[in-house]
């Protein structure tokens, strides 16, 4: 996986981790976790999971999402899906 896709991709979560935080300046990179965010509880999760989902055309299951502990691994997880299809 390139540099350029993972700026990409970042580039696109970035919208829509403003759009679910009702945010426009916030910001994120590979290192960010739920504790970065102020208001990113359990119900905010599936909201940007489902958003994620939507605005990429991918399904996560459950356990995959879960196990995510930082943005780097959700971009990982994407790169994955997306080079499988």
């Amino acid at each position: 996986m390139s540099q350029k896709n993972i700026d990409q991709l970042l580039n696109q979560l970035t919208s829509i981790f403003q759009e679910v935080f009702d945010n426009e300046s916030l910001t994120i990179g590979v290192n960010t976790t739920a504790e970065d965010i102020d208001g990113w509880d359990s119900l905010t999760h599936i909201r940007l999971v489902i958003s994620i989902e939507k605005a990429l055309s991918l399904r996560f299951s459950a356990a995959e999402v879960s196990d995510l502990v930082n943005v780097g691994e959700m971009i990982e997880l994407i790169l994955k899906k997306q080079m499988s299809v």
